[in-house]
């Protein structure tokens, strides 16, 4: 049997899929540039892989609909009644499949449209809402909960990132859930032996114990701004916590949103890169560090424990602790050709192959045209595409 996580889950499976040529697939998301975290990313990573197999992908976001900004989180915007637009665009487009990225505006609008139509799709849980809804408005987990089960339930697959994400949403009473992990895209995150200093850096003291994410509640950037560490804090990132969190730690280095090529150079310069949140599903950013050689201090939870392999009973790229201190002092001595090794092992080809493993034909007629994802004349077809 297949694993269903971790490194190599959808190896095989990757070898067995080719023929994707002329698929079409319509993916709703509420998160989509010029937003700045990891489910744009996945998701942007996603459908380039997708369209280098020929499949013709439609991405339905924010910026196609009338928007305004999400209270509370300057940077993210949310459509403003899309449902009359989206129909017309979902008859337009005439899709094979249909996939639900997000529960907001536009996932809810293409949920209710599609179940009008009579049509099947899948879904994905990407980011734990009612955790970040109770920290930032104290709304019970369990309201958060009843609601999201509500949105997924008439789903054919809900993907999700991690076994830890998984068996929490079987405990709440989730259905049809699907492992999907993410993969990181090891050429641009390219591997640094050595950490090198910026010059623009110069000043700084080492070691650089970085942080890059939305500066916002579910992060909980604070528990790594407050530790006592040596050398310099290093933050990349914007949010709604991110003005008062300046004046408090002035001593910190604040770099803002960069360009990811600008951010894979970060990653490579830093020592230890520190991930304090608690309530992750997956964790993009620990695996981009890696990627370029940098190890990862964390807490030992869901999203960290995948990433850094402690489902597979050993820790490989990183130092995983209850005490976040002693995670990243001790994740200095950890080789850097061992994060970037561990990191390798989430190839995107996989990623794709896993992703198109789950989808459902819109309708039964649809099921001769959706198989030409799954089945194809050549397994060497894809490798060429995707390499």
């Amino acid at each position: 049997a297949l694993p269903i996580f971790g490194p190599g889950a959808s190896g095989r499976l990757g070898q067995a899929i080719a023929g994707f040529g002329h698929g079409k697939i319509l993916i709703v998301t509420d998160a989509w540039h010029p937003q700045v975290n990891g489910v744009v990313t996945t998701l942007v990573e996603l459908v380039d892989g997708l369209q280098r197999l020929g499949v013709e992908v439609l991405v339905l976001h924010p910026g196609l609909f009338e928007h305004r900004p999400c209270p509370g989180y300057p940077g993210i915007n949310l459509a403003v009644r899309p449902a009359r637009r989206m129909q017309q665009m979902l008859s337009d487009f005439a899709p094979d499949a249909v996939h639900l990225a997000t529960e907001g505006p536009l996932g809810w609008a293409g949920r209710k449209l599609c179940l009008r139509a009579g049509w099947a799709f899948t879904t994905a849980f990407h980011t734990k809402f009612p955790e970040i809804l109770h920290s930032a408005l104290r709304i019970p987990l369990s309201w958060g909960y009843a609601l999201f089960r509500h949105f997924h339930r008439p789903s054919s697959g809900v993907m999700v990132p991690t076994e830890g994400v998984l068996q929490m949403l079987r405990q709440r009473r989730f259905r049809q859930l699907k492992a999907w992990t993410h993969g990181v895209d090891t050429t641009l995150f390219a591997y640094q032996p050595q950490a090198q200093t910026p010059a623009e850096w110069a000043h700084l003291p080492r070691p650089y114990w970085l942080f890059v994410g939305r500066i916002s509640y579910e992060k909980n950037i604070e528990a790594f701004l407050a530790l006592d560490l040596p050398g310099t804090k290093i933050v990349c990132g914007v949010g709604p916590l991110e003005a008062s969190l300046r004046q408090r730690h002035p001593q910190v280095f604040w770099m803002g949103v960069l360009p990811r090529a600008r951010l894979a150079h970060v990653y490579g310069a830093c020592d230890v890169f520190v991930f304090p949140s608690r309530s992750e599903t997956f964790g993009l950013v620990m695996l981009e560090a890696m990627a370029t050689g940098t190890p990862v201090a964390a807490y030992p939870v869901d999203g960290p424990l995948q990433v850094l392999g402690h489902d597979a009973g050993q820790v490989q790229g990183g130092v995983l602790h209850d005490d976040l201190r002693q995670a990243a002092l001790q994740a200095l001595q950890v080789p850097r050709d061992q994060a970037r090794l561990r990191a390798m092992a989430f190839g995107w080809q996989d990623t794709v192959a896993l992703f198109l493993s789950h989808l459902v034909p819109v309708i039964a007629q649809s099921t001769t045209a959706l198989s030409r994802f799954r089945h194809g004349p050549s397994t060497q077809s894809v490798i060429e595409l995707t390499s």
